[in-house]
């Protein structure tokens, strides 16, 4: 993997991450999960930059950036006891199915 795109896919988790502590926050009324949320979400940003900085392209970056983190703060909120019912499964293989094209199509 491309070191770049590696800034994206961690960058992705940082957005599961942030996703998830902002939900644990519960409106940011929890001290110790709004901290974390503070300090994880710029993290996120700043690897989406790093690899935006060092050429790739807008478009599949930022699109494969927010996928990743999408599914994965869907499959968090499924281990979290908030299962997606087969509709919500069917749209998430088809974000998978765009994320898969995206990078295919910018290499």
């Amino acid at each position: 993997m491309n070191k770049l795109w590696a800034y994206i896919f961690v960058g992705g988790l940082f957005e599961t991450a942030w996703a998830t502590t902002m939900s644990l926050s519960e409106t940011f009324t929890d001290p110790f999960w709004t901290i974390v949320t503070i300090v994880i979400l710029p993290i996120s940003v700043i690897l989406l930059y790093k690899a935006l900085d060092g050429g790739l392209p807008t478009g599949p970056s930022y699109a494969v950036w927010v996928g990743i983190g999408a599914i994965g703060a869907v499959i968090v909120s499924a281990i979290m006891g908030d299962v997606p019912n087969l509709m919500g499964l069917f749209f998430l293989a088809i974000l998978i199915g765009g994320i898969i094209g995206l990078n295919l199509v910018s290499e």
